[in-house]
């Protein structure tokens, strides 16, 4: 590679230092340049976070690739870069497995990469990531090639750590008060990620960013299954009070009768089977965080005292006059709308307004846009190593169903339905292939907005007989039980398994609901303690 074509690679990246940049653009810039340097077929910008390492840009890559965690140990190619002390070259004939094959953009069925070169990215004499490159063809790559790589690398470091001051410095001027707190931060485990570049997702961001800082109270409302746990725990990890537990509690998992013990505790004797004294999750809480999923299934009654502890931050155990003072951050979240339970007066007001001081959104995954093809990658990447395929990968057509489809279940419904994809895949398979691809007839999407999914461990309702009279040969008892049968079923489906929605509709408590239901076979026991968010 000549001088001229390393200037011409080099020198805009050199100005862009000195421009205000997103992190993003930089790094899209920097591939640019490497592949006008380096052509090739792809390559990628990969930061090690643990033991995995998370694309920040691809060129040439499928975008789910984005959405991957390439787990390190995994993969002996990015180990041996992560190792090396300069740029590594693997041939076509290398027999260390190639973590792309099958992800190169653009090329139909599943060739995979024939020439790889790569280079470990170091800022401060540590490996913060690596810089890959891949050809389709045989003997792409060169020495001379290897050597402005390794020029080319320390340009690359120059441009990560831009960017990272870049944001540290934004992030200073948001949070001055908490500088100190951000490098402890920074050492602490990372909760679970994210992911999204969707505006609607990039918002939410900024807001969990914003207010997290805080002890205001937090609303996390949105769809079953956006990703309502996820947002409580980003909001914990990056807290002042990071260090300290989170607790959780899903309040439409408890009978009523346990909901005030689980809260608040109680001592030996407050009630049947009380042997012993017992902290509840307030106190379990103390100095952190409180999340409480499904807040709108609290009984009013539990409503009016809780609304006591977040306000004085005093509580006390069931069966006990001893005070117990709490410093707890609470989140709660819900999928319903709490300010319609407010109105239909199965929510007080005062306990909704100081839930929702600071409230957020999740947004549906039907609103975020190519966001799906970023989780599908995270998602296939998981199954990839729970199943120990060298690569696994989404055909066009799949990817575009995948963009197309409404998706009524969300986040958890992608989820569910790329782990069936995968085993039907395999199954259509004569012999275990390396790489996999997921065609569109594997996804077995339905139509836009027919929630079939999470509605499958409903059993199928029987049609009852007319109530005024009976079949040849039943009893009085066993048409009630077919009426019954028919109604209850009738109304878990239209709530979406929601007991305590169905229960309302049926004027019935929760818990006789369940029980009537299991009775019934409408539900089983492995129904009855999946707690739904």
């Amino acid at each position: 590679m000549t001088s001229p074509h390393l200037l011409q690679a080099i020198v805009p990246l050199i100005a862009d230092m000195a421009r205000e940049l997103p992190g993003a653009e930089r790094y899209r810039r920097l591939l640019e340049a490497l592949r006008f340097l380096l052509p090739c077929d792809a390559a990628a910008l990969l930061q090690l976070e643990g033991g995995a390492l998370l694309p920040l840009a691809v060129d040439g890559l499928s975008q789910d690739t984005l959405g991957r965690r390439f787990r390190v140990d995994e993969h002996p190619r990015f180990a041996a870069l992560l190792a090396a002390d300069g740029p590594l070259r693997f041939p076509a004939d290398s027999p260390l497995p190639d973590p792309y094959d099958g992800l190169v953009d653009g090329v139909a069925g599943d060739l995979p990469v024939h020439d790889c070169v790569g280079c470990v990215i170091r800022l401060d004499d540590r490996p913060w990531g690596l810089l890959t490159l891949d050809a389709l063809t045989v003997g792409r790559f060169s020495q001379t090639d290897l050597q402005a790589l390794q020029s080319f690398s320390s340009l690359a470091a120059a441009t990560v750590s831009v960017a990272e001051r870049v944001a540290q410095l934004e992030s200073r001027v948001r949070h001055e008060s908490l500088r100190a707190e951000s490098y402890r931060l920074a050492a602490a485990p990372r909760a679970r990620s994210l992911i999204g570049r969707s505006p609607a997702m990039r918002q939410l961001q900024k807001d969990i960013e914003l207010v997290s800082a805080s002890d205001l109270s937090v609303l996390i409302q949105g769809e079953t299954g956006v990703g309502k746990e996820l947002v409580a725990e980003a909001l914990h990890a990056s807290s002042p009070r990071a260090s300290r537990p989170m607790i959780s509690l899903n309040c439409a998992a408890l009978p009523e009768t346990l909901v005030e013990s689980e809260l608040f505790g109680h001592v030996r004797g407050a009630f049947t089977g009380a042997i012993g004294e017992r902290a509840g999750k307030f106190e379990l809480a103390n100095g952190g965080t409180l999340f409480l999923d499904e807040v709108g299934e609290l009984p009013l009654t539990v409503q009016a005292k809780l609304l006591r502890v977040l306000q004085s931050g005093q509580l006390q155990r069931l069966g006990s006059d001893r005070e117990h003072h709490v410093d707890v951050r609470l989140i709660a979240a819900s999928n319903r709308n709490l300010a319609e339970e407010v109105k239909a007066g199965r929510l007080r007001a005062d306990f909704y307004h100081r839930l929702s001081v600071y409230p957020l959104l999740v947004p549906p995954l039907r609103e975020r846009g190519r966001d799906v093809l970023l989780l599908s990658g995270f998602f296939l990447e998981q199954n990839r190593s729970r199943l120990g395929l060298g690569g696994l990968r989404l055909d066009p057509g799949a990817q575009a169903a995948l963009l197309a489809y409404d998706w009524p279940g969300n986040v958890r419904e992608l989820e569910h339905l790329l782990g069936r994809s995968v085993l039907k895949a395999l199954g259509r398979q004569p012999q275990r292939p390396r790489i996999l691809s997921l065609l569109t007839d594997d996804l077995d999407l339905h139509p836009a907005g027919i929630g079939a999914i999470g509605m499958q461990q409903l059993a199928p309702v029987p049609d009852a007989p007319p109530a005024a009279a009976l079949q040849p040969g039943q009893t009085l008892r066993e048409a009630m039980a077919a009426v019954e049968r028919q109604l209850v079923g009738a109304a878990l489906e239209r709530h979406g398994l929601n007991r305590a929605a169905a229960a309302r509709a049926l004027g019935m408590d929760r818990g006789n609901l369940a029980r009537l239901a299991k009775r019934l076979g409408l539900i089983t026991a492995e129904t009855l303690r999946t707690d739904k968010s």
